[in-house]
């Protein structure tokens, strides 16, 4: 279940991911499957070679990638999602959704 985000941020990630940038979207987002995961986070870019290239520098498989048919993206969530936000340098939402990490 997601919850904790309003309809600007998801159409301004929305946009980005439509012109081929990496746009990062996260929300609190409960589901049994991860327990102690409060939040997940939306790495998304409409050019799948793009996205590829860009989740290998973390690690993560293009098997991974969500393929949506509009908004293709990789779903991030736990300690990787916290060293990539920090990575990217992603203040806001690391701050909202995890303000112990700094």
């Amino acid at each position: 279940m997601a919850f904790g985000i309003d309809r600007n941020t998801l159409n301004k990630w929305k946009r980005k991911v439509d012109r081929g940038e990496i746009a990062f979207l996260t929300h609190y987002w409960l589901d049994d499957r991860f327990p102690g995961c409060t939040s997940v986070t939306k790495v998304g870019c409409n050019n799948y070679e793009q996205l590829s290239e860009w989740g290998s520098k973390y690690g993560l498989r293009e098997e991974w990638i969500h393929r949506d048919e509009r908004y293709p993206h990789f779903d991030l969530f736990g300690d990787r999602q916290k060293q990539i936000l920090f990575a990217e340098e992603q203040w806001d939402q690391l701050e909202k959704f995890h303000p112990s990490t700094k």
